[in-house]
This record gives C-alpha cells, sequence and structure tokens, in this order.
C-alpha cells in the first residue's frame, strides 16, 4: 500500500515538473506569448473617430507615470497627431492626470482632453465614459460613440455598455516577446489578464 502510494507521488511529481520544464522551454525559446498577445489584441487599426479614449494604469508615485500608464499616453499622442480627435478621454483613478499633464505638455490642447477619474476597474471606465457620452453625443448616432485604445476584454465590456468602439492596441507584450528575457513577464501578465477575461465573463461583464 505504502509501495504503491510512493509510485503515485513519484509520477504526480514526474508530470509537474516536466509541465513545468515544457513552459520553461516554450515560454523562453518560442513566440508563444507574441502569438497570444496578437489574439489578444485583435485587427490592428489607426485609430479614427470623434472621440478618443485612453484608459489610464498604474502611477508609481503622485506626479509620476507608471510603466504600462506611460506607453498607453504615448501610443494615445501618436494617435492624436495622427487624426487630432475633437475630444480624448482619460479614465481611470490612478494616473488620468498625470496622463493629463503628459499630453498636454507633448502639445494636445487641454480643452480637447476631458476626465474621468473616478474608475478602479475596466467596467467601470467603461460604465464612466457612458455617462459622459450620453451627455455629449447623439445616442442613436453610432458613429458618434466610437471610441479607440481598447482592447479583447475591453472592447467587450464597452460593447456591453452599449458602447461602439474601434480596438487599437499597443504592442507592449510584442515588445518583450521579442526578446527571450522579456517574455516571461509577458507571460505573466497574459495569464494574469486571461484570468481576469474569464471573471469578467462569468460576471456576465462582458
Amino acid at each position: 500500500m505504502f509501495g504503491k502510494w510512493i509510485r503515485a507521488c513519484t509520477r504526480a511529481a514526474i508530470g509537474i515538473f516536466a509541465t513545468i520544464g515544457l513552459t520553461l522551454v516554450l515560454v523562453t525559446f518560442s513566440p508563444v506569448t507574441s502569438i497570444y498577445a496578437k489574439w489578444l489584441a485583435g485587427p490592428w487599426t489607426d485609430p479614427e473617430g470623434p472621440v478618443l479614449v485612453v484608459l489610464g494604469g498604474a502611477s508609481m508615485e503622485e506626479g509620476i507615470i507608471g510603466e504600462n500608464t506611460y506607453w498607453r499616453a504615448v501610443y494615445a499622442l501618436r494617435a492624436y497627431r495622427k487624426s487630432h480627435f475633437p475630444l480624448v478621454i482619460l479614465t481611470g483613478a490612478q494616473a488620468v492626470h498625470d496622463m493629463r499633464d503628459f499630453l498636454t505638455f507633448q502639445g494636445v490642447p487641454a480643452e480637447a482632453i476631458k476626465l474621468e477619474p473616478r474608475a478602479t476597474t475596466t467596467r467601470e471606465n467603461a460604465l464612466y465614459v457612458r455617462q459622459m457620452l450620453t451627455i455629449r453625443v447623439r445616442p442613436q448616432d453610432p458613429d458618434d460613440q466610437r471610441l479607440s485604445h481598447v482592447m479583447f476584454r475591453a472592447k467587450r465590456v464597452f460593447a456591453r455598455a452599449g458602447i461602439e468602439v474601434i480596438p487599437s492596441p499597443i504592442p507592449d507584450a510584442l515588445k518583450q516577446g521579442a526578446s527571450w528575457y522579456g517574455r516571461w513577464p509577458a507571460f505573466v501578465d497574459e495569464i494574469v489578464e486571461s484570468l481576469k477575461i474569464g471573471y469578467y465573463a462569468a460576471r456576465g461583464w462582458i
């Protein structure tokens, strides 16, 4: 009896370590993170429309933009310079003021930027932006509700809130996946995002 238990534990340990080893090889030496990132991002389009919505990320401390927020602001700036959106909405409780300061310093008119500083989740981003757009655009005209800069989960959350979106991803995970030492941070981010997608789906938010 004890021998069977030892053999079962041994087989389980071998399976666990084999899975870990296979994952290590796949993530480190294959483009699996980039492939999954492209799938999550969806179609790559040039953002156009009357409104550009930028979802804020983290801030290191007051006045200092976190890395993911910085790249979102950079690509928002590039989108604005190309399409000159009449309205730019920055949403998120942590970083909207820092993003606004960055964008205005880079030449985006302050009067074109509106802040939504309450949202702490992607779902709240969509709901609070929906309130702002209800005031500013005609609800019956879907072309006036078209937004940019939202991805797989965010796109579906905004759609559930009744907002038509044009996703405009930023290639952060693709940049990380270009080098073997950047693939593990990208892999961890993708696992976390996948868990969030599952949670949002279970709650009926996407």
